[in-house]
C-alpha cells in the first residue's frame, strides 16, 4: 500500500485527513501530515519529512502531497522525491486525497496519476443548474 505524507501550510493537512476520515469512515493507515508554520528551517523540515516518509513506507513507495506549488511545503516535498520510490504532487484538495486513498493499493505511479486527475476533476463551478443536472452533463459543460 502506497504511503502518504501530506506537507501543508499550517494544520491544513491534518484537517484534510480528518475530512477524508469522515468520508471513508475510518482514519486511513500509513498517512501522516507535516504542518509548516511560521519561520521554519527548511533543512529541519526536510529531515522531518524524510523521517515521516520512512514511517509510512511499507516498501510500496510514498506519495507526498502538498498544498501550493512554490511554497515551502512544496519546495521541501520536491527535495524528497526519489523517482520510483517517492513521488510528489502539489495542489492538494479533498477530492485529490480521496482519489489517492481509493487507489493507493495500485502502483506509486498510478497513485500519483490518480492524485492529479482527482484534483483536477474535483474543481468545478457550481451554478443554479447543479442540483438538477446529471453528472455527465456537468462534465460535458466543464469540458467545454
Amino acid at each position: 500500500m502506497v504511503g502518504i505524507l501530506i506537507i501543508t501550510h499550517g494544520a491544513l493537512g491534518e484537517a484534510l485527513i480528518q475530512c477524508a476520515t469522515h468520508v471513508i469512515g475510518s482514519r486511513p493507515l500509513r498517512v501522516r501530515s507535516l504542518a509548516v508554520s511560521g519561520r521554519v528551517d527548511p533543512e529541519v523540515l526536510l529531515a522531518q519529512a524524510r523521517a515521516a516518509i520512512a514511517e509510512v513506507d511499507d516498501g510500496s513507495g510514498v506519495l507526498v502531497l502538498t498544498d501550493m506549488l512554490g511554497g515551502t511545503p512544496s519546495n521541501v516535498a520536491a527535495r524528497t522525491v526519489v523517482p520510483g520510490h517517492v513521488e510528489a504532487v502539489a495542489g492538494l484538495n479533498l477530492p485529490m486525497l480521496i482519489r489517492v486513498l481509493t487507489y493507493r493499493n495500485q502502483s506509486l505511479e498510478s497513485a500519483a496519476f490518480k492524485a492529479v486527475s482527482g484534483g483536477r476533476e474535483g474543481v468545478s463551478e457550481l451554478d443554479t443548474e447543479y442540483p438538477r443536472a446529471a453528472p455527465s452533463e456537468l462534465r460535458r459543460r466543464a469540458a467545454g
